[in-house]
């Protein structure tokens, strides 16, 4: 039995915003009963783009981007809302909402904890992403998000097939579940979701030069990460969980090492770290 899913790979995406692009395309004006009614032209983000700023001058700013749509979860929260089928899982995995059934339900819109159902005022309706699944059923192999997406950042197929890339992808130990503490096994999971980083530029103060292959030592008192300063005197060390704290440790031969404590709260630049001669 075919149970569609998706992965997403931030690390690939460059927000280019095809995927967001396809989907008003083909939704827009489009009325597909009993899959969908036609999204209205605002107010509707069935492929949304979290955009994430990270890091702060003078180092650089990194953004990452993370789409997000329905993620057709298996234990979904709508399902359990809708008292008389108004939301209900296909035999294939998709979610759908009934768009007859489900008019005048509002309160539908609430149950999605990650609020990617939408209310059409228009059509007093809620909607969200159907995984295209007019589409799939006419015979496509993928949404129309996953066709338009130039970088091949989203990949769609049958989680079930051992064979298929998705599944393969789904089993590697790469992805994560954007919000696993809503618990709802969600059919669509992430690889490169963005965590926390510490970065710095070493220099050495007697002679204001960037300090390369100074070694840093990155470590929360379990675990202990070395890396080295590039030629820039920079280094960097990203996927740290939040809410942590680490002790960072500067040295290089003939200079005064230093020592400072970060915490994850937000992403840690720890600015200019100047090495003095013993």
């Amino acid at each position: 039995m075919t149970r569609y899913g998706m992965v997403i790979d931030i690390t690939r995406c460059s927000g280019c915003y095809n995927c967001f692009i396809a989907c008003r395309d083909e939704y827009c004006g489009n009325d597909y009963t009993p899959y969908s009614a036609a999204q209205p032209d605002k107010g509707s983000f069935w492929m949304k783009i979290i955009e994430k700023e990270r890091g702060k001058y003078p180092q650089p700013v990194r953004v990452a981007y993370t789409p997000l749509l329905c993620q057709h979860c298996d234990d979904a929260n709508c399902i359990k809302a809708a008292k008389n089928g108004e939301i209900y899982r296909r035999k294939d995995g998709i979610v759908i909402i009934d768009p007859e059934k489900a008019k005048g339900k509002q309160e539908l819109v609430n149950a999605c904890p990650y609020r990617v159902i939408y209310w059409n005022e228009e059509k007093d309706i809620p909607q969200k992403c159907t995984f295209c699944a007019h589409l799939l059923d006419a015979g496509w192999k993928e949404p129309r998000c996953v066709e338009a997406c130039p970088t091949a950042a989203l990949k769609f197929g049958d989680l079930d097939d051992p064979n298929s890339e998705v599944a393969k992808l789904a089993a590697s130990g790469k992805v994560e579940i954007l919000h696993p503490e809503y618990g709802m096994k969600e059919k669509v999971s992430y690889i490169g979701i963005p965590k926390r980083f510490i970065a710095g530029t070493v220099v050495f103060g007697d002679t204001d030069e960037c300090a390369e292959k100074v070694t840093v030592t990155i470590s929360d008192g379990q675990e202990k990460k070395t890396l080295k300063t590039n030629n820039y005197g920079d280094f960097g060390l990203d996927g740290l969980p939040s809410d942590k704290e680490y002790t960072v440790r500067v040295s290089y031969t003939g200079y005064k090492p230093q020592t400072f404590k970060a915490f994850t709260r937000d992403d840690v630049y720890l600015g200019d770290i100047f090495l003095i001669r013993k």
